[in-house]
C-alpha cells in the first residue's frame, strides 16, 4: 500500500482575507482531502491540514499554495 501524505498550509489572518479564494481554488484543482482546519483565537492565523494520496500531487499542491502572498507549508508522509 502507498503511503498517504498529510501537506499542512499556514497563513495568516490578512493573508486569508486576500487569498481565500484562490486558494480554494487550488484545493478544488486538486482534490485534497481536508482534515482539519484551525483558526487561532489570538491572531487568527490559519493552520490546514489536508491527506494526498499521491506525493508529487502532495508536493505540486504545496507548491502551488505557496505562490500565494503570506502562505508556507509542508508535507510529510502519515
Amino acid at each position: 500500500m502507498n503511503p498517504m501524505w498529510l501537506v499542512t498550509i499556514y497563513c495568516s489572518a490578512e493573508s486569508w482575507r486576500k487569498e481565500a479564494t484562490a486558494f480554494n481554488a487550488i484545493v478544488a484543482k486538486y482534490g485534497v482531502k481536508p482534515l482539519a482546519t484551525k483558526k487561532m483565537k489570538d491572531d487568527e492565523r490559519r493552520i490546514m491540514t489536508f491527506e494526498v494520496e499521491d506525493v508529487s500531487d502532495a508536493e505540486s499542491f504545496q507548491d502551488e499554495c505557496l505562490t500565494l502572498d503570506g502562505f508556507t507549508g509542508q508535507f510529510e508522509s502519515l
